[in-house]
């Protein structure tokens, strides 16, 4: 069983958990804030949960300008999964409490949900709603709720809790009680904890 909130969390069947990044400061820092740099860097850890790789994409969310957001809108265009998958990283969190690509990321995540079939993009896709914590996610999130893959069920009880909205919608909450129940026991504990946390 996987702890529910810790960074750099991941479940037991080795998917990464809601929070990719590793606790505690990178082991190397880089120089650079040039965007195509930055995203080498990222590219060249080849784990998800990586100190390098999350490190450069910290520095991405940061500069949250144009440059950075086309960036990462070609990476989610890419034909290499692993590229997508940055791309979404990337756009979950950048510009950080401020999102100003919120409505351009959000219409680029559902068309990812509707379109893609990778479960990494797909759980990276689900986990990018919840930072967004935009209640116009619901219909993607709640698709995906009912997925085949645990990983995916996984990120979207994890998006559900943050974009049910105040009062929270019926339909968001039925499905998050039903994640409650699923048969994979991390989905359901972090679905549970998501229907007792505000």
């Amino acid at each position: 069983m996987v702890s529910i909130g810790g960074p750099g969390g991941s479940r037991a069947d080795g998917h990464p958990g809601p929070d990719r990044r590793p606790a505690g400061p990178p082991a190397t820092e880089t120089a650079t804030d040039d965007v195509d740099d930055l995203i080498a860097q990222a590219l060249a850890d080849d784990d998800p949960g990586g100190q390098a790789r999350w490190a450069a994409v910290s520095r991405l969310h940061t500069r949250g300008d144009i440059e950075t957001f086309t960036a990462a809108r070609r990476l989610c265009a890419s034909d290499v999964a692993a590229e997508r998958v940055l791309g979404v990283d990337i756009l979950g969190e950048l510009g950080g409490p401020r999102r100003p690509f919120a409505d351009k990321t959000l219409s680029l995540l559902r068309y990812l949900a509707a379109c893609d079939t990778d479960l990494r993009v797909l759980h990276a896709v689900l986990i990018a709603f919840g930072h967004l914590r935009d209640p116009r996610a619901m219909p993607s999130v709640i698709d995906l709720a009912e997925h085949h893959d645990p990983s995916v069920r996984y990120g979207a009880a994890y998006a559900l809790s943050r974009v049910l909205g105040r009062p929270p919608d019926p339909a968001g909450l039925a499905a998050l009680q039903r994640l409650a129940r699923d048969p994979d026991e991390d989905v359901a504990d972090w679905a549970a904890l998501g229907l007792i946390l505000p």
